[in-house]
């Protein structure tokens, strides 16, 4: 089986603060780098080390992000090469591990969609497709892969209501945390229950995660961090990593507590993409 990841790929420039940023300041970083991010690129290289088939779709300018992508063991055949500049992020990194992040979209909102529907044609009935919200035309590439079987685990970040609202019919599975899970009832005015997918599963940071799906018991996995040095795309390597579990056909108590530990490991290193841990490290976590 094939984990297919449509989304963003982004550089990440990562400043670390020695204190938050107050309105009208100019604060000296502590430190300064350069990474592979995008909560597509994310989740795609997550998925694929925690032992996925994964093939990505999207969009880069002029740089090589997509090489870097590749050197994670993703197949990168489906990313463009369009005239847009590569996304990027502004990722400022407080203290404590919380972050503030500004995003340009770039490549990501420049994806030719007939080209990225091509790129699904290869997918065989129950592959997964992750979907989010950092790049253009997610609700037409989610009604097109449910078309062909595939299942979509969609990711509602960032929240945006409306993209919520277009996607929703065509997915299978909903991943939010809980600030977009309460955004998400707001604008909607439903409970998990009568939203028209089969399971939700909120992200609640130390509080674990939870799974709710239509008629079974709620299943609860708690956080795993042994120390929080950086929570920067923590959600989606709980989101990558559930891909492969499921992918990999773990139960869904087995899936939560896998992509937990993963997170769990994942948010004591400093970084994004380079901090996804491996399929062995994970194994070995919940051992």
């Amino acid at each position: 089986m094939t984990v297919y990841c449509y989304g963003s790929i982004n550089q990440d420039h990562i400043y670390t603060l020695p204190h938050r940023l107050a309105p009208g300041e100019t604060l000296a970083a502590a430190s300064y780098r350069v990474e592979l991010g995008g909560k597509g690129a994310n989740q795609s290289v997550a998925a694929a080390r925690a032992g996925a088939k994964v093939r990505h779709i999207g969009a880069v300018g002029a740089g090589g992000a997509e090489a870097v992508l590749a050197a994670y063991g993703v197949d990168v055949s489906g990313v463009q090469l369009v005239s847009e500049a590569t996304g990027h992020a502004i990722i400022l990194l407080e203290p404590g591990g919380e972050n503030s992040i500004v995003i340009h979209p770039g490549a990501n909102h420049a994806i030719d969609l007939a080209q990225a529907k091509a790129a699904l044609d290869g997918a065989d009935v129950g592959d997964l497709l992750l979907i989010q919200n950092e790049t253009a035309h997610v609700a037409q590439i989610a009604e097109y892969a449910m078309g062909l079987g595939m299942e979509v685990v969609y990711s509602a970040a960032p929240f945006d209501a409306a993209a919520a609202q277009a996607v929703l019919a065509f997915t299978n599975i909903l991943v939010l945390n809980a600030v977009e899970a309460a955004q998400l009832k707001d604008v909607l005015g439903l409970p998990f229950e009568d939203l028209p997918v089969e399971t939700v599963i909120v992200t609640k940071g130390a509080e674990g995660a939870c799974w709710h799906a239509r008629g079974t018991p709620e299943i609860h996995a708690p956080a795993m961090a042994k120390q929080v040095l950086d929570t920067t795309g923590a959600g989606d390597c709980f989101t990558g990593a559930l891909a492969a579990a499921l992918d990999a056909a773990m139960s869904p108590p087995d899936a939560m507590r896998f992509a937990s530990a993963a997170a769990g490991l994942q948010v004591g290193r400093a970084g994004t993409a380079g901090a996804m841990p491996t399929r062995a490290e994970i194994d070995a976590a919940l051992a």
